[in-house]
């Protein structure tokens, strides 16, 4: 057996016991290896092989011009700027627990970088941690894994609607999201904690810093972007440093080679192609966390160093599996929906046919998993006539959605009870 080979086999059998070990389906480990194996340069000696129908490579071959996206624009999304992509829930219907790679929402505010995984390196340094060190792709992938399914939520999901409800305009640069800036997917990664673990992380740590590799443009002051998470939240056992989404190594779109998953957390916090992580014995403050994951308005006075309320965690919000407005048929339909909460699990949706005069409980489908989401559906027989449909959900820890919510100046965190026009025709 040749170097090559070697390396290839002991790669395989390392992955194989871990996946084992952390109850990964054979076929999940099947599909990961497969495409890993054509696309990793094993301890930078082995070569990529070349694209197979039906795998990824680690390769762009699917940029457009004028696109920071370089993955397909899958049928029927929406596309807010030239790095957004938001998913149609119309488009949803019929469709699983899982949203695929391929569908899944985006927002890239750069195109992404170019990966190498022969070269690439992530750092974890810091005033928290004994021994800092670098560690390769090859390291990362060796390491023992889970796999997690929860969501990723944009924290401007729902933005439109505090222009339509109020009645005014924001201020503020961004997409202009209904509900579809989020996904569900199965994250396969090594936990942060592991990974913290290896450096020696120290009893005094309290912050954490993880930064990717892309430079928001519209900053005056370019700086890579990055996200700060306390030390608890690091250390969760779902708190993941990511490699392979639904089974396939990331796409990069999503991240490739790696991102970190903080399930419940706004989507920024969970940072794509990341190259630091840096731990802390004191408090990091940056302008990502202090200027634009606040809230930001009357009701949030600001907290110094933070310009207003500090986002964690999402708060629940629904959707029904329709077009933005939806056409129907008169006659039997299965509504269809979806709701989730940040904090928890959903336990309860009500949905109203008349705009919120009377209000019924939807039937909830398995899977329901906390930090992902709930499929409901309900029966509905209309007539001819306009209709605005109305959800509200709760989740395990009582929280329900309000009828409206706040303004804030950036149009975060919209989580009230959204009514949904559909014309049914005879």
């Amino acid at each position: 057996m040749d170097r090559d080979d070697y390396l290839r086999s002991r790669l395989d059998e390392y992955i194989w016991l871990k996946s084992v070990d952390a109850g990964v389906s054979r076929k999940r480990f099947l599909q990961i290896l497969a495409t890993m194996i054509g696309a990793t340069a094993v301890g930078g000696l082995a070569k990529p092989a070349p694209a197979q129908s039906g795998s990824l490579n680690f390769t762009n071959t699917f940029k457009t011009k004028e696109s920071n996206i370089l993955k397909p624009l899958p049928p029927g999304y929406i596309s807010h700027s030239k790095g957004t992509l938001e998913m149609n829930w119309g488009s949803m219907y019929g469709r699983g627990y899982i949203v695929p790679n391929d569908w899944f929402y985006v927002h890239n505010r750069n195109t992404p970088p170019p990966f190498d995984p022969s070269t690439w390196r992530l750092r974890v340094e810091g005033t928290g941690v004994s021994t800092p060190s670098s560690f390769t792709y090859d390291d990362i992938i060796s390491m023992p894994s889970i796999s997690v399914t929860c969501a990723i939520e944009c924290a401007a999901n729902g933005r439109r609607f505090f222009e339509e409800v109020y009645n005014q305009p924001l201020s503020v640069a961004g997409a202009r999201w209904r509900l579809g800036a989020i996904g569900v997917a199965e994250w396969t990664g090594v936990p942060l904690g592991l990974l913290l673990e290896r450096v020696g992380l120290k009893s005094t740590a309290v912050d954490v810093l993880v930064q990717g590799a892309d430079i928001d443009s519209l900053q005056k002051q370019k700086s890579k972007f990055s996200t700060v998470v306390p030390i608890a939240k690091a250390l969760l056992d779902n708190s993941l440093v990511v490699y392979a989404m639904n089974g396939e190594p990331l796409p990069p779109d999503h991240g490739q080679p790696c991102r970190v998953i903080f399930p419940g957390w706004g989507g920024n916090a969970n940072v794509k192609w990341i190259e630091r992580i840096e731990v802390s014995e004191t408090p990091i403050y940056t302008q990502w966390v202090t200027k634009q994951m606040v809230l930001v308005g009357s009701d949030y006075p600001p907290t110094a160093p933070y310009k207003g309320e500090l986002i964690t965690y999402q708060n629940v919000k629904s959707a029904f599996e329709l077009a933005w407005p939806a056409i129907i048929s008169a006659g039997y339909y299965l509504l269809r929906g979806r709701s989730w909460s940040g904090k928890g699990k959903i336990v309860r949706v009500e949905v109203s046919l008349d705009g919120g005069k009377t209000w019924q409980l939807a039937r909830l489908r398995e899977p329901n998993f906390p930090f992902a989401w709930v499929r409901w559906d309900i029966d509905w027989n209309p007539v001819p006539g306009e209709y605005s449909l109305q959800a509200r959900a709760t989740d395990n820890l009582g929280n329900t959605q309000p009828t409206t919510v706040p303004w804030n100046n950036f149009g975060l965190l919209y989580g009230g009870i959204v009514s949904h026009p559909v014309k049914v025709q005879a």
